[in-house]
């Protein structure tokens, strides 16, 4: 065949569009890949090393992260001693910790300098909950700062002492957040029933005496668990293990302070994958520490999730009902026309200026008029007249709706007129055909306008910056306190998480390994999100698909 005759069948375009899917696909699970190698790894004990640096003099300890190759030139002018005629130099970037006595967490060191190095067993890495790790040798556990441990007895006793310090922790934590929390909230609920009534004029002695008694009530629980903490935080000043810089210097650590001490030189491929799991739910479980940076992303996880969720149950119900009077019911004409090409262009409108609408017609508008009319006790607190959970869900399914409509119009379109007329023709009205046969068999459309809309509202962050996601929220939009659903409150997400600690953490160095394994959380999340959809629209396509054959 020639080549006119060739370029003539159409076969390029065909190589052509085959070529752009597939460096598409490649394009994607190579980012999928480098988030999986880069994001797991995180996780991973990474081994200790102790070296003297023969250029600077001096001793490090501490983790290797990563190593590249500058000019030497680079690193003369930077006031390095790099040997002459070398051209190219590799450097090695080590966590050496310690923020708190050496002022920074990383160290770049010329990867000839660490030939020398040692990995000795009883190197230890201390995780505290605030200033990161601690690199060092133990020397001593102490209680109230007199030696109970040391030489041979010390690691028993130091994970003894720790796993005491621990518990107590929990308990701190629990009366804090939990049983203090829950008291302040009930006090919260007190006193704006108390000025609900002084609004209203109500001077009933009988409901003041029964606020005044349950604000007696909740003191005395307050002034208990008051009692119960000091003692428990009087306790956790006893322990404290002291530990062997790179300097030599002698540092004692309060074990109150520390989250985890292990000797990752002194592990096995089974204790570091014992480890690896552990960090890994930690992670996913727990609460973040020190400003994000370390720890978990339990309340972004479950803030995303809460937030789809309640965005689809509103977008649900709304796109539907506009595309079946669409097509169902609205003359089709020119305002018709009008109506979907305004639907379609939707689609195209920056997502930040969704968050502007919905920050100035749902916060300040709508938000402020809820207030005075249903909470005119809490001003001038706003109740819904500040970002939340709400506004957030709110301006996401206005974000994502026109997908709804567009994908449910379609299905609509691809239901046979004939199924319709059969209806009709048994004498079923239009409204029981619309509800009973073409909605059901229109419901894979639907489920695939609701896929699209997920993965783009789980995905999207500029709007929510304005209307409800904040870096840290100290509780969740779900607890035990009444009603439960709390969809005044603001809430974190996995995409702010990732620009928070990605472009606004102070230690960017350290943050980076989570920056990936938050990113490569929030794919997953997505993904678990759509497959869901996904199963539940090919369960509605096979019972329908008899229907339409």
């Amino acid at each position: 065949m020639r080549f006119t005759e060739w370029f003539k069948s159409g076969a390029p375009w065909i190589w052509l569009s085959a070529s752009a899917v597939a460096a598409s696909l490649l394009v994607v699970m190579g980012l999928l890949l480098l988030l999986v190698y880069q994001g797991s790894s995180h996780f991973w004990p990474r081994a200790v090393l102790d070296v003297t640096s023969p250029g600077e003099k001096v001793r490090l300890i501490g983790e290797q992260r990563q190593s590249e190759t500058v000019p030497a030139e680079r690193l003369r002018s930077l006031g390095q001693t790099v040997p002459a005629g070398q051209e190219m130099v590799e450097r090695r970037l080590l966590r050496v910790g310690n923020r708190d006595l050496l002022g920074s967490d990383f160290r770049w060191v010329l990867a000839d300098e660490l030939a020398g190095a040692a990995y000795p067993a009883d190197l230890t890495v201390l995780e505290r909950r605030e200033w990161g790790n601690f690199y060092g040798y133990p020397k001593t556990v102490k209680e109230n700062g007199n030696v109970v441990a040391q030489g041979d007895k010390l690691w028993p006793e130091l994970e003894s002492h720790l796993a005491r310090a621990l518990d107590l922790h929990e308990q701190i934590r629990r009366i804090e957040k939990d049983e203090i929390g829950a008291i302040n909230y009930s006090l919260e609920k007190l006193r704006l029933e108390h000025r609900k009534l002084e609004l209203a004029q109500d001077n009933d002695p009988q409901k003041q005496q029964d606020l005044s008694a349950r604000r007696q009530s909740l003191q005395a629980q307050y002034e208990t668990l008051q009692r119960r903490l000091g003692e428990l935080y009087a306790q956790t000043g006893r322990d404290s293990v002291s530990v062997e810089t790179s300097d030599g210097t002698l540092q004692d650590i309060p074990l109150a302070k520390v989250v985890r001490v292990y000797r990752p030189n002194a592990m096995g491929l089974l204790d570091k994958m014992v480890f690896y799991v552990g960090k890994v739910w930690e992670f996913v479980s727990e609460e973040p520490r020190e400003a994000n940076t370390e720890g978990g992303i339990f309340p972004a996880i479950f803030g995303t999730v809460l937030m789809v969720f309640i965005m689809t149950i509103i977008i649900t119900p709304f796109g539907v009902i506009a595309a079946v009077y669409l097509r169902e019911y609205a003359t089709q004409g020119f305002i018709t026309r009008l109506i979907r090409i305004a639907v379609n262009n939707l689609a195209g409108v920056p997502s930040i200026v969704y968050g502007v609408f919905g920050l100035g017609f749902f916060v300040y508008s709508i938000g402020s008029h809820i207030d005075a009319a249903l909470y005119p006790e809490a001003l001038p607190s706003p109740t819904f007249g500040t970002p939340g959970l709400m506004w957030a869900s709110l301006t996401l399914a206005l974000l994502t709706v026109p997908v709804v409509i567009v994908s449910t119009e379609e299905g609509l379109t691809r239901i046979p007129r004939m199924i319709r007329e059969g209806s009709l023709a048994l004498g079923a009205t239009k409204a029981e055909t619309l509800w009973r046969t073409v909605l059901p068999m229109a419901s894979p459309a639907i489920m695939t306008g609701l896929i699209l809309a997920i993965a783009r509202a789980a995905g999207e962050v500029a709007p929510l910056m304005l209307v409800g996601v904040v870096k840290l929220a100290p509780t969740l939009p779900l607890d035990g306190n009444y009603p439960f659903l709390h969809l005044d409150r603001k809430f974190m997400h996995l995409g702010f998480h990732i620009y928070d600690v990605g472009f606004q953490s102070p230690n960017v160095e350290a943050a980076r390994p989570l920056v990936y394994a938050t990113a490569l959380l929030l794919v997953l999340v997505i993904l678990v999100l759509n497959l869901a959809a996904i199963a539940t629209r090919n369960r509605l396509r096979e019972r329908y698909r008899a229907e339409e054959s």
